[in-house]
């Protein structure tokens, strides 16, 4: 069981290792780009199958957290993108990725950090369906409000394709646990692994189509993504802690907004725009893994601590 856990918390390597693969032979992968969608649906129906009506009526009980959630997550992601993207100067095409990854929902990944730091786990996964529905609507509305007047952001076939790819199969997911929760339950400890599959041949095959460029942009996009990444769990965090939240929520918040379905983003990025524009979605697929796993960390040593401090005879 730890060895399997060893496996799934590896993932950065994994990604690192395929990329790089990718990278010195692109045709080995160039030719599944027409699998990113299917590979992606996969991920959002195994999330569904991880979801049941419950998590939803959890909304309920949190209405002022996932109201302030999601409301930081479609607000504080996209502009920090849109001002990254600007103060590195970049072009079309990267500012379009970067935005991408600002206006899409909060990343699965979010649920597992969130669980590793002691976090409120249930609302983690509240906050990633709700922001996952909402995306729907939400993203190619905020990419085409913020980049529409010089690019043509295809809002229509954003939609259509968002409901496809991640409504359908969300639903899908939820459905059949709803009503064949018993074969779920024997299934589930395969789907963090399919998911993490499909994940890292997307990553792989986006740096695969963009090889060429990556050399030329790959250090300055990493950078912006580091610093956008850094902008969403910052405030994430202390906006939430300012507005008079208990730790465990501020954390839990913190993970929702800072760690993006930057798969998601990459994959939108390839079919409506370009490889070059899924480049930031790849790189922060790749970070915010790494990112969340050593804020996840810290955070549940310093849970033991303050535990311990709290038991400790005063």
């Amino acid at each position: 069981m730890e060895s399997c856990r060893m496996v799934i918390q590896l993932f950065p390597l994994w990604a690192l290792l395929l990329s790089g693969v990718a990278f010195f032979q692109p045709s080995l992968f160039t030719g599944l780009s027409a699998q990113i969608v299917p590979l992606l649906t996969i991920i959002m129906l195994a999330m569904g199958l991880t979801l049941s009506p419950a998590d939803f009526k959890q909304v309920l009980k949190n209405r002022k957290a996932v109201g302030v959630g999601v409301l930081l997550q479609f607000l504080v992601m996209p502009i920090a993108a849109f001002c990254v993207a600007f103060a590195f100067g970049f072009d079309t095409e990267l500012t379009v990725g970067m935005l991408l990854v600002g206006s899409v929902a909060g990343g699965t990944s979010s649920n597992v950090m969130c669980y590793l730091a002691k976090g409120d786990t249930a609302l983690s996964i509240s906050m990633t369906a709700i922001s996952t529905l909402l995306g729907v609507v939400l993203t190619p509305f905020l990419v085409s409000l913020m980049i529409g007047q010089s690019v043509d952001v295809p809002v229509a076939g954003m939609l259509i394709s968002l409901f496809k790819i991640v409504l359908l199969p969300v639903a899908a997911g939820v459905l059949i646990n709803t009503f064949f929760s018993k074969f779920v339950r024997k299934a589930e400890p395969i789907f963090p692994y399919i998911s993490m599959f499909a994940i890292v041949l997307i990553i792989a095959i986006v740096v695969a189509l963009s090889a060429s460029k990556i050399v030329q942009v790959g250090l300055i996009v990493a950078a912006a993504v580091i610093l956008h990444n850094a902008i969403g769990l910052t405030l994430g965090y202390w906006v939430t802690y300012l507005l008079g939240f208990d730790a465990r929520v501020c954390r839990t918040i913190a993970f929702e907004v800072g760690l993006q379905n930057s798969g998601l983003a990459a994959a939108l990025a390839v079919k409506f725009f370009t490889p070059m524009a899924a480049l930031p979605g790849t790189i922060f697929s790749v970070w915010h893994n790494i990112s969340g796993s050593l804020l996840a960390s810290y955070w549940s040593r310093r849970s033991v601590l303050d535990n311990d401090s709290e038991k400790t005879p005063k």
